[in-house]
């Protein structure tokens, strides 16, 4: 017979737990709330069903056209950093000492973006790429290239993407080389022994056991990314036109700017599905290769 299980540290564990469900499920609700009613004003609401979750995911309507463009510019977003910020995050990391002084510089030097908040973020790459007075911005102007975040769409997005990259490429990074660390050395003496060159070393030995990793790093940073907000409006707000709205703040400008508490709920319903839905997937994609991996 197995041992008995005792779960009575669950009740140490209780208490947070509840804690933590009534913060999320009651602003849930309010959110639910407002999304099947209207308002004229003055904090009068009348039922209005599922109307705007209607008009929502009908791309002729005008609710539905602002938020699938908003919903394309988060995702494409999000899609060119990961192509960016996972390729460049490995190679840091093979590229990072393994011992030493210099190791524990590196490691500092990684952290700093990462601790920054990200309002502060914001405020610095909004004074760097300014076209007079910013060191990036001047310095484009002066080889040639006229730069100009604040009228030029493709300008801001450089500006924003460039930002993500030199925020959150140093997380990738440390989970990388935390993976990297966690290879027993047998399989690199394995690779010497046989020849193996550098690159078959990586596709073969370092790659595998990156995956989990690497799927953790995909997951953190497409969360983060697709709910962008702080950065991008302090930088652009938005603009120049709609070019840098993203959904986060497309739903902000709904909620605080028009007041529109019944879109904005509906927007925020879909929006927080949409994350699930992502993150189930991943899940899902890690049990399943774990499940493989028990089986073998």
């Amino acid at each position: 017979m197995g041992k008995p299980s005792d779960n009575r540290a669950w009740f140490l564990v209780l208490p947070m737990f509840c804690l933590v469900a009534f913060n999320a499920l009651l602003p849930l609700m309010t959110v639910v709330n407002y999304s099947v009613q209207d308002t004229f004003g003055n904090n009068q609401f009348f039922w209005n069903g599922l109307q705007w979750y209607v008009e929502l995911l009908n791309p002729s309507t005008e609710l539905g056209g602002r938020f699938y463009g908003a919903l394309g510019r988060s995702l494409g977003f999000s899609l060119i950093i990961l192509a960016i910020e996972v390729p460049l995050g490995m190679m840091v990391a093979l590229a990072m000492p393994k011992r030493g002084f210099k190791l524990a510089l590196c490691l500092v030097m990684m952290a700093v973006p990462l601790l920054l908040p990200w309002n502060v973020v914001g405020v610095i790459w909004q004074l760097y790429a300014r076209d007079n007075i910013g060191l990036f911005g001047w310095t484009v102007n002066a080889i040639g290239i006229p730069f100009n975040y604040t009228n030029s769409a493709v300008d801001s997005w450089v500006v924003v993407v460039l930002m993500d990259v030199w925020h959150w490429t140093s997380l990738i990074a440390l989970l990388c080389y935390a993976g990297l660390r966690a290879i027993p050395d047998a399989y690199y003496q394995a690779a010497r022994i046989d020849g193996a060159s550098r690159w078959l070393v990586f596709r073969k030995i370092e790659l595998p056991k990156l995956q989990r990793v690497l799927t953790i790093g995909i997951l953190l940073r497409f969360m983060d990314s697709f709910m962008i907000y702080t950065e991008p409006f302090i930088v652009t707000g938005g603009g120049p036109g709609n070019y840098t709205t993203f959904l986060s703040i497309d739903l902000v400008k709904i909620a605080l700017g028009q007041f529109d508490l019944g879109k904005a709920g509906a927007m925020s319903i879909v929006y927080t599905l949409i994350t699930l839905i992502v993150c189930w997937i991943f899940y899902t994609v890690i049990t399943t290769r774990d499940s493989a991996e028990s089986a073998t």
